[in-house]
């Protein structure tokens, strides 16, 4: 079913002659991965580090022929969703169809309103919810 959802999306996308992009967004932290180490039996070792817990947010949209992207501190909110956007209908003189899952920013008011008020220059597909094996970007 998902499938067949989203060969319609690409056929009416060339139909209206938009550029597909697939948009999501994700963090980069400054958190340690886990390691081994080695300490004498029975003594549990002690890894120390220092550091701050700030993080990296981007927001990408991935087509065929690149990625266009931006990095944010702290987490992407409808705010930078909306600022992506805009910069994106700049940037592609195209009509465009973006095609993202519900995330909440994704489904904000201001984010719908801006589409809408984009007279069809943006066309908004979401991915299922169930499928998450049918997001290219995770």
């Amino acid at each position: 079913m998902e499938e067949a959802h989203l060969a319609w999306a690409q056929k009416k996308a060339h139909r209206e002659d938009r550029l597909i992009l697939f948009i999501d967004e994700s963090g980069l932290s400054q958190r340690p991965t886990r390691v081994r180490t080695w300490a004498l039996k029975g003594h549990s070792p002690v890894v120390q580090f220092h550091f701050n817990w700030d993080h990296v947010s981007i927001i990408a949209g991935m087509h065929l022929a690149g990625v266009t992207f931006r990095l944010h501190d702290g987490a992407i909110k409808k705010e930078e969703v909306l600022e992506f956007l805009k910069a994106l209908k700049a940037h592609y003189r195209r009509r465009l169809l973006i095609i993202w899952d519900g995330a909440r920013p994704h489904c904000s008011r201001r984010v719908r309103d801006y589409v809408d008020s984009t007279d069809g220059h943006i066309g908004i597909e979401r991915l299922p919810a169930d499928a998450p094996e049918r997001n290219p970007g995770g």
